[in-house]
């Protein structure tokens, strides 16, 4: 499966973006996918996943209550609404598959490039 996720952009604090995921090359359904990001400097961290039919998220305590993750297994896409940004979600964001579902946090198996989302205080 190839990924590649798009929608960063530059926001206000307090704003809002969605990001996508668009899988192609295998049947998207099958995998477990999940959002992570790298903040300059920082180490790549989980921000949240889904399973493979959308039923079943968890999140990252950071982002709880503010982003929502979801999956449209007919479009092979998967997104990642995120409201109430804050300076600190400044961060290249990358979306991978995940063979381990259950891990906390899980790891990332395929990857896509990431997107840049920044956001100003």
């Amino acid at each position: 499966v190839q990924l590649q996720a798009s929608g960063g952009g530059l926001v206000q604090a307090g704003g809002s973006l969605r990001l996508s995921c668009a899988a192609s090359g295998r049947t998207f359904s099958i995998y477990h996918m999940a959002w992570f990001c790298q903040a300059p400097g920082k180490e790549r961290k989980f921000v949240a996943a889904i399973g493979t039919s959308g039923g079943s998220t968890y999140y990252a305590d950071s982002v709880k209550g503010r982003f929502s993750i979801s999956r449209d297994n007919a479009k092979s896409t998967m997104y990642l609404q995120m409201n109430s940004l804050e300076p600190e979600d400044t961060a290249v964001y990358y979306c991978a598959t995940v063979t381990n579902y259950y891990r906390r946090p899980p790891a990332g198996d395929v990857w896509g490039q990431g997107t840049l989302v920044t956001v100003s205080s």
